[in-house]
């Protein structure tokens, strides 16, 4: 049996860059940049008029003068209107470009209209401080050619509106890996049967199908009964056609937890098989030579849980960003807390903000790794060390977080 860290080191030692392919930026959310992108021009690419109201000279307020003849109207989006006279403004709308003649910009809630003569005045009752006030210079955010999504960076909703900024229409990402969900066992049904008094439905494929979409990769369903020779057929095609299985169930050492041995008979070479840890001790992991990588997890769904997001989520996310080492989050333990087996202990969390900025992770009843409704109330997992058996309140412990709010 491994610590978790040893487990960790070798499930990441198998990490392997997964190829590109180019896509519609409209598909592209969550997906990561493979070529960069620059500024195809100055970010603003115009002196950008920042407020409603109107644009005019500085030199003039500095004169002394407070009312404006307006000469003429621009909106944004429209080829600019010169200011022939500099004594006269242009009014003007948000995200306009800057007329020539004109340098700054008073908003109306800084002036009055009159009329004088059929000529509508602006009278400018707070005067702008300095030139300039009001106006987004041209190319004061980003410069023409600037990289903008260096290779590794992972495209949120920011990201995908820069992109759309550029022009980049279709964008080079790591391809999604497709890992095939593989739940084991002759007591689970399917969702839409009603289970006997000794059968469930089954829930840990669309656990783990459900936590891959949001890690970016494509989950696809398979079942298999505790049946070897059902393994042996079903097993390979899966080996051969996905980057990775996860696979639930079937790894303990039950007379009817094949897994183990017939992955071995497959070529999948074990990297290890039980970890140091509560829940999730009997996790297997392995990888065929030149192919998939197998996550055996245990059947029990907060096992399954907790091994997902230790170990395949971190998996998935740096076989797309290799480059990527995320620093690892924690949070104060807001009760004292003790547990004595010498193992990593995975403790199931609500997690509650502090006035001071903290993290605090409270403590959640659970009745055991078969408590699968019990997550419905956490939000993560504190990682409690094997080394220590006492966890006073307000110490800082590595937090596996699962839900990123509410």
């Amino acid at each position: 049996m491994i610590s978790v860290e040893e487990a960790t080191r070798l499930v990441l030692g198998t990490v392997r860059p997964v190829p590109t392919e180019t896509i519609a930026l409209t598909a592209a959310t969550g997906r990561v940049v493979q070529a960069p992108l620059y500024a195809d021009r100055d970010f603003p690419p115009f002196d950008r008029v920042a407020m409603d109201g109107i644009a005019l000279a500085y030199g003039a307020v500095v004169a002394g003068q407070t009312d404006f003849p307006i000469e003429a109207t621009q909106l944004a989006g429209a080829p600019p209107q010169p200011l022939h006279n500099p004594r006269a403004a242009v009014e003007i709308m948000t995200g306009a470009m800057l007329p020539p003649g004109a340098d700054t910009v008073v908003r109306y809630e800084d002036i009055i209209f009159h009329e004088e003569a059929g000529q509508r005045i602006a009278r400018v009752q707070v005067p702008p401080p300095a030139a300039g006030h009001n106006v987004h210079r041209q190319a004061a955010d980003r410069q023409q050619g600037d990289l903008l999504l260096p290779i590794g960076t992972r495209l949120g909703p920011a990201e995908i509106a820069v992109a759309a900024t550029v022009g980049a229409a279709v964008v080079v990402v790591a391809r999604a890996l497709r890992v095939a969900v593989v739940s084991t066992g002759d007591e689970l049904v399917e969702l839409d049967q009603a289970p006997l008094p000794y059968q469930i439905r089954r829930s840990n494929a669309y656990m783990v199908q459900a936590a891959l979409q949001e890690t970016g990769a494509v989950g696809e369903i398979f079942h298999f009964n505790d049946d070897q020779d059902a393994l042996r057929q079903g097993l390979p095609p899966l080996l051969a056609d996905f980057d990775a299985l996860v696979l639930s169930g079937g790894v303990s050492k039950g007379q009817a937890d094949f897994l183990p041995g017939v992955l071995r008979e497959l070529g999948v070479e074990q990297l290890f098989h039980e970890v140091q840890q509560r829940p999730g001790k009997p996790f297997w992991f392995g990888q065929q030579a030149g192919g998939a990588v197998v996550f055996a997890l245990p059947g029990n769904p907060v096992s399954t849980f907790v091994n997902f997001y230790q170990y395949v989520r971190p998996w998935l996310r740096q076989c797309q960003q290799p480059q990527a080492t995320p620093p690892q989050p924690m949070a104060l333990l807001a009760a004292t807390f003790t547990f004595k087996p010498r193992m990593t202990h995975f403790l199931p969390v609500r997690l509650e903000a502090s006035p001071y900025g903290h993290l605090l992770a409270h403590p959640q009843p659970a009745g055991g790794s078969g408590d699968l409704a019990s997550l419905l109330q956490c939000d993560g997992f504190l990682r409690l060390p094997a080394q220590q058996e006492y966890f006073p309140a307000g110490d800082a412990f590595p937090l596996v977080r699962f839900r990123d709010g509410h």
